[in-house]
């Protein structure tokens, strides 16, 4: 039946697809973005709250786009769950304060029975952050469910064991060297025609578009899976964030690590052009030895990164087809994007980039 109904609509589906799709598109998301944060503001604790850190002792770590399974053929989380498990328990046991930005059960393709069937673990791992009330969760397009569903308070409340809220986004707020700092965090699928429309939209595409297309397995590209639209979307956000007084935005959504503004391969591009300044031949030889396996892709950028504020960031995913996780971290007056990968038995913690938010807020004050 499936193969059937398959070979009927999927010209039907497709063509809705390109008709309706998901191409980033700039001034919806300027317009999405700026209005969430000026809400959040404004009206704190109705679309997201506002929570105060220290900027030196304080301790965050935001992962995103763990895409929860029922742990069959297209459940992208089963493979990371062992270094997502110990990543919580080491920031659970160093007292850090965690933020769940979005897509973190795929509820497009499941039902929410199955995700909690086969993910009591991660949740019990969550629910340690919640009983701390260090705990915040945030809406994605694939959980759509806890924002459009009347009954999502209650399943919020029997998966985490109290009251809590999923929120569309977070804003925090710390003070470095007396000058306030404030860190937008959102999924990062704001301006989405297809996931950030009215109640209808968002109703019709988490509880009927998404599983049709899970049901028929139709893929139609979105952002985390087309190369194209991720590097867009990419651009437009960090566009946006430059354009803003002292705020780093971070969100997720793509799959892609940002760290200040840069992917890696851009943050490579970056170091090389310092090194042939400076006539450095190891570091030039280390970067080339590094980008052999994408020389063409390199060798075509063309931007100055160097002129990059560092005010974009984007923590990557929790469903690595390799088990590893990434995420955005903020401890001891530093902000890092890590990785935890798996080793067998043994995931390990490795910092990949690193940078004092007081250095940060020097390149950013305007």
């Amino acid at each position: 039946m499936r193969r059937f109904l398959r070979f009927l609509l999927l010209r039907p589906v497709l063509w809705a697809a390109r008709k309706f799709d998901s191409n980033p598109d700039k001034v919806r998301i300027y317009d999405a973005l700026t209005k969430l944060f000026n809400h959040i503001l404004n009206n704190p604790g109705k679309l997201g709250p506002i929570v105060d850190f220290d900027g030196q002792s304080g301790r965050l770590i935001i992962f995103s786009d763990q895409h929860k399974g029922a742990r069959n053929g297209a459940d992208d989380f089963a493979i990371a769950a062992p270094a997502y498990l110990e990543a919580l328990k080491y920031y659970n046991e160093q007292q850090f304060y965690f933020i769940n930005l979005g897509d973190c059960e795929e509820l497009w393709e499941n039902t929410l029975s199955k995700v909690k069937k086969y993910n009591e673990t991660s949740f019990a791992a969550e629910r340690a952050f919640v009983q701390r009330e260090a705990f915040i969760k945030v809406i994605g397009n694939h959980d759509l469910y806890w924002d459009n569903d009347p009954l999502a308070g209650m399943e919020l409340e029997a998966v985490y064991g109290q009251k809590i809220k999923a929120w569309e986004g977070v804003v925090l707020r710390t003070r470095i060297n007396g000058e306030l700092l404030r860190i937008f965090c959102t999924h990062g699928h704001q301006g989405d025609a297809n996931s950030d429309g009215n109640w209808f939209t968002k109703f019709f595409i988490s509880r009927i578009w998404g599983p049709l297309q899970s049901y028929l397995q139709i893929n139609t590209n979105e952002p985390s899976t087309n190369a194209y639209k991720k590097t867009v979307h990419n651009e437009i956000m960090y566009e946006w964030s430059a354009e803003q007084e002292r705020i780093l935005l971070i969100t997720g959504h793509t799959h892609q690590p940002v760290f200040e503004s840069l992917t890696h391969i851009e943050r490579l591009y970056r170091q090389m052009d310092i090194a042939k300044g400076l006539q450095d031949a190891g570091t030039i030889k280390k970067i080339q030895e590094e980008t052999h396996l994408y020389q063409d892709r390199f060798n075509n950028l063309v931007f100055d990164y160097k002129e990059m504020l560092p005010t974009y960031f984007n923590t990557g995913c929790c469903c690595f087809s390799d088990g590893d996780i990434t995420g955005i971290e903020i401890r001891d007056g530093f902000i890092r994007l890590v990785k935890w990968e798996s080793k067998g038995q043994s995931p390990g913690r490795t910092v990949l980039e690193e940078m004092p938010l007081v250095e940060i807020m020097d390149r950013i004050r305007k």
